[in-house]
């Protein structure tokens, strides 16, 4: 006979890791974002975003209604090319 013992807090800590591993995989593969996720994914406040990026006409944004979307792998490769000119720059971004 073999005995084995859960220990139910290691258990439930396993169990929400996965969850949230899931939730991210789930939000990854959303299509489009809108501006609260946007934010959220640059981890920058909302005035920031607005002047750096979404009344930018390079950005790759679209307006549907008073909402902005926003393409999640082409808002990606934007930020990509972003931040190796804002590096080539010296790493500092000059408000206007």
């Amino acid at each position: 006979m073999i005995n084995f013992s859960i220990d139910e807090s290691e258990f439930k800590e396993l169990y929400l890791e996965e969850i949230r591993k899931r939730a991210e995989e789930v939000e990854r593969q959303t299509i489009f974002m809108d501006t609260k996720e946007l934010c959220k994914m640059l981890m920058l406040s909302r005035p920031t975003v607005e002047k750096l990026f979404i009344y930018n006409p390079d950005f790759p944004s679209i307006r549907v209604g008073k909402k902005w979307l926003f393409h999640r792998k082409d808002v990606e490769e934007y930020i990509n090319r972003w931040k190796i000119d804002v590096r080539k720059k010296g790493g500092v971004i000059e408000w206007d």
